[in-house]
């Protein structure tokens, strides 16, 4: 990392962005450019999961090549100033790659589906049968990371 004075290195401060986080950015290898989708996520024990409709674009680039990057980032605001120069943004940013695993049985498609539900509420949720069976649910076995920061003091 160029700037190394942004980088985070804390492996707890990574995985509270991570946890903090509300969307995240996969990137597939495609032709005739990669090809960029912003997902819903659910992160634990080193992974994030994800769930879509069984056909479609995405599905058919991670079957092909399961190798994906991804990235998390958090908006902590604009920074204003007299001079256009002077403007920048607060953030904080995670960017890693890894492979996909589709998850096949419905107690582990359950449970990733609870996974990704527990990045945004804590409370308990019941998923239909049906709607379990006809949901690919997939884990982001995080292989590498980085992340960063940018004038997170407000």
């Amino acid at each position: 990392m160029r700037r190394s004075e942004k980088q985070i290195t804390d492996k707890r401060q990574i995985e509270e962005i991570l946890r903090a986080g509300k969307v995240c950015q996969l990137a597939f290898n495609a032709e005739p450019a990669p090809y960029i989708v912003t997902l819903n996520y659910g992160y634990h024990g080193g992974a994030l999961y994800f769930h879509s409709a069984a056909t479609g674009r995405k599905m058919e680039l991670m079957t092909a090549n399961p190798m994906v990057a991804f990235t998390v980032a958090i908006d902590l605001g604009i920074v204003t100033g007299k001079l256009a120069c002077n403007w920048s943004n607060r953030f904080q940013s995670v960017v890693g790659h890894g492979r996909i695993h589709f998850l096949k049985t419905d107690v582990e498609k359950r449970q990733g589906l609870d996974r990704i539900m527990a990045q945004y509420s804590d409370q308990p949720f019941s998923f239909l049968p049906d709607s379990v069976a006809a949901t690919e649910v997939y884990k982001l076995e995080i292989l590498s990371m980085t992340a960063k920061q940018s004038r997170v003091e407000a």
